[in-house]
This record gives C-alpha cells, sequence and structure tokens, in this order.
C-alpha cells in the first residue's frame, strides 16, 4: 500500500546518520593540489578555510576547467569517500528514530557523496529502506551548501508547502543549503559558532537523534 504523507524530512549522511571516516582534509589537499597543478588556483590559496564542495566549485566555475580534468577529481573524491564509507556504523539511535519517523514523514538522504558510495553505506548499515529517495551529487547542479538538493526534492513533491518539509544536518552547509531552499533546519550535535558564522539558525540544536522526535512533536503543536 503507498504512503501519502504530506510532510517530508531530509536527511544528511554522513555524520548524521552515519558515523563517517571520510578523510575530508584529505580529500580537500587533493583537490587544491590538482588545482594548482592545473592552474586553477594559486599555491598561496588558503584551502584549509573552505569546504570540500567550496574547492569543487571553485574548479568547476573556472575557464580553464577541461571535462577530463572534473572528471580526474571526481574519481579522486570518489576513492577517498568510498575509503571512507567501507564498515560505517550507525549513529546512536538511528533506527530506533528512523522506524517511528517513517509512520508519519517521507524520508530522504540529501548528500554530497557520489550516489553509488551513498547507497551502498545505506545498505550496509541497513537503513537504506526507510528512505524514499537518496539524493546525491549526481542529481545536483551544485553541491551543498547550495540548496539545489533541496529544490530537486522539493520539486518531486511541487503541492507541499515549504512548511511541509525540515532538514537533519551536522554541518553549516546543512543548515544554509536548508534555509536557502526555504526549509526548516535541526542541528544535530552541529558546531554553534559555524552556524552563526554562516548565517544558519537552526529551529534547534540537538545532541541525541531521539530529540528530533521532540522538537518535531513541539512544531506541531505550536
Amino acid at each position: 500500500m503507498s504512503r501519502t504523507f504530506q510532510k517530508g524530512i531530509i536527511f544528511d549522511m554522513d555524520n548524521t546518520l552515519l558515523q563517517s571516516r571520510i578523510n575530508f582534509a584529505e580529500m580537500k589537499r587533493a583537490i587544491f593540489q590538482l588545482w594548482v597543478d592545473n592552474g586553477i588556483v594559486p599555491p598561496t590559496l588558503e584551502w584549509q578555510n573552505h569546504t570540500a564542495s567550496q574547492l569543487i566549485e571553485i574548479g568547476r566555475q573556472s575557464a580553464k576547467m577541461t571535462s577530463e580534468l572534473e572528471q580526474t577529481m571526481w574519481d579522486a573524491v570518489t576513492a577517498i569517500e568510498k575509503e571512507g564509507m567501507h564498515g560505517a556504523v550507525l549513529e546512536n539511535h538511528a533506527v530506533e528514530v528512523l522506524e517511528q519517523l517513517k509512520s508519519s514523514y517521507q524520508l530522504y538522504i540529501l548528500t554530497n557523496n557520489a550516489y553509488a558510495a551513498a547507497e551502498e553505506a545505506l545498505n550496509e548499515t541497513g537503513i537504506a529502506s526507510y528512505f524514499d529517495e537518496i539524493v546525491a551529487r549526481e542529481q545536483m547542479t551544485t553541491l551543498k551548501p547550495s540548496a539545489s538538493g533541496i529544490h530537486y526534492i522539493r520539486n518531486r513533491k511541487p503541492d507541499w508547502p515549504a512548511s511541509a518539509w525540515t532538514m537533519i544536518g551536522d554541518s553549516w552547509i546543512d543548515g544554509k543549503a536548508a534555509c536557502d531552499g526555504q526549509v526548516a533546519f535541526i542541528a544535530y550535535q552541529g558546531n554553534e559558532l559555524d552556524m552563526k558564522r554562516n548565517g544558519v539558525v537552526p529551529r534547534a540544536y540537538i545532541r541525541d537523534l531521539k530529540e528530533i522526535l521532540v522538537v518535531l512533536e513541539e512544531c506541531e503543536q505550536g
């Protein structure tokens, strides 16, 4: 029997549902070095102050970018993702919370990872079946913090108002995507300073996934 819920929750994946071991510092360094080697950015660029997605977009917007170079970059990123996702474990109470949410919400994953890496990790941890759709970088025109992925998901339910949606993630880039996509954001173990610095105002800060249920209930009540 098909579900006809009119509310949706969008989950980030890494360090929100799964305890990721992706080496994002190494990913950023690899992207930066590739861009330097190909004259896209100067070696003086302070790459440590950028997210991986921001470094990727710097390259993609460069006039020096070629399809071959972009593919080289994605191959390097995907290799680091796969290595970091192998053997990933769930955040505490993830299954318990998803089990309760699925009876009232349509659930989505929104990740900057490749679809194949995300699908493999979600299957390995046994939670893939909880989600109506996995939305990965292949479905986005621009990675988070862009709202591209939020727009993609919201367009799947064009009759649903913005108020029907909530996003949950650990990083300011998740919050920025949610904000620009006009949906509410709950920060899971998020860095409050990073959030404020980037103009992100979560509906709530939570430390345990079970708190999602409390926050959503409070929102329903008023």
